[in-house]
């Protein structure tokens, strides 16, 4: 019998916390595991020591933390090196922690194949698993991530209210969604289209430069046909391959501690484009918006595939290490539509760490300025249920 911890990293989502509890009611199923800590502000916490015991929270507790959007330990964005997961290692054995499961992106998944590699070397049995999370879906391996089909909810219901918003009063919308470098959730903007003249009517991924001729051609063409025009923007949207236009916007652009410009908590990009729009085109109604954190922690608006799926991978990283000296869990897609399914399986940390996936060409359109139908097919069932919209104003006055 030893000890084991769990801690949650990087960008809360919608559904962490589920699989959070996962995790802590599958740890209570197991003898081999004595006491389950939970680290405080991941990483970061860990090495001060930062826990709470688990294994003392009431079953109501847990049920509304697995309903709770954001990260119910906190996070942290520290990515460790080697000396900092010599920190980590310590504690563990300080501690007695013989099992480590971390809830994250591939950054995470990075920190538990380090830490793993060092245990192994030392003589020191540990099991490190890393339980998937993302709003941006770019994980490798895995067929989707859980926290992206409740995030690709909220920009689909956004987008809809969006739409029906720029018909009642005509004009230019331009929404900025998350996403560096992937454009999944970006692109799950084109779920909120019930109706041919439905907005989006333009979406730019970062997996397809626009220059910004391109850019204002697509909108005066879309402006020209309808009398207005919504558009979804990835905040990584690029302008010629290597560098992204919010970063062309700033010289002496704020990074994060991965040496990342700063994109989401600004409007820069957005205002940026909407005058670029008043300016070039003479449009007069221009209006834009950056969704910052709005889309991955909003409550009440959970997916339901999404946080089943986020709670059984919290389950199954219990399980598999049980097994197994180390791994992620990842999912395999057996169908679609109403036949949809996932299997479960275990991959290597060494398959998910610090790598990342982008957009398929075949979701693209041949524009590059939309999402095909072999998209929507993919994200719908991740998403879910969706409302229906309804307008009057192209009904026939009397």
């Amino acid at each position: 019998m030893a000890n084991a911890v769990v801690s949650q990293s990087g960008g809360p989502t919608g559904v962490i916390n589920a699989s959070l509890v996962g995790v802590i009611e599958e740890a209570a199923k197991h003898k081999e595991i004595d006491r389950l800590y939970g680290g405080v502000h991941a990483v970061a916490g860990i090495v001060k020591e930062h826990f709470i015991d688990l294994k003392k929270l009431s079953l109501e507790t847990l049920e509304k933390v697995a309903g709770s959007p954001s990260s119910a330990l906190g996070s942290s964005r520290d990515k460790p090196d080697a000396a900092y997961c010599e920190k980590i290692l310590n504690v563990f054995r300080k501690r007695d922690i013989r099992y480590f499961y971390y809830i994250g992106g591939n950054d995470s998944a990075n920190t538990c194949y380090i830490v793993n590699n060092m245990a192994e070397k030392a003589g020191y049995d540990l099991r490190a698993f890393h339980v998937p999370k993302t709003v941006d879906n770019d994980l490798l391996v895995t067929d989707h991530c859980p926290g992206f089909g409740t995030a690709g909810k909220f920009v689909a219901c956004a987008l809809m209210g969006d739409d029906l918003d720029n018909r009642a009063l005509p004009g230019i919308k331009i929404d900025v969604i998350m996403g560096r470098h992937a454009g999944f959730l970006t692109g799950a903007a084109a779920l909120a289209k019930q109706r041919d003249d439905d907005g989006p009517h333009l979406i730019y991924i970062p997996e397809r430069p626009v220059s910004m001729e391109k850019f204002l051609a697509d909108v005066d063409a879309v402006y020209k046909k309808l009398g207005r025009c919504v558009i979804a923007v990835s905040e990584g949207m690029m302008a010629d391959g290597h560098t992204t236009w919010a970063e062309k916007l700033v010289e002496n652009a704020e990074r994060d501690s991965h040496g990342n410009v700063q994109l989401s908590g600004t409007g820069a990009l957005a205002d940026f484009l909407a005058g670029q729009i008043k300016g070039k085109l003479k449009i007069k109604r221009i209006r834009a918006d950056t969704f910052g954190y709005l889309q991955r922690s909003f409550a009440g608006l959970q997916s339901e595939t999404d946080v089943v799926e986020a709670r059984q991978c919290g389950r199954l990283a219990v399980q598999y290490s049980m097994k197994e000296d180390n791994g992620s869990v990842a999912m395999k897609r057996t169908g679609n539509g109403v036949n949809y399914g996932i299997e479960y399986f275990r991959t290597d940390l060494a398959n998910v760490a610090e790598k990342t996936k982008s957009v398929p060409d075949e979701y693209i359109n041949a524009d590059g300025n939309g999402m095909t139908d072999a998209f929507i097919e993919y994200a719908l069932p991740l998403v879910g249920e969706l409302p229906a919209t309804e307008y009057l104003g192209g009904y026939p006055t009397l």
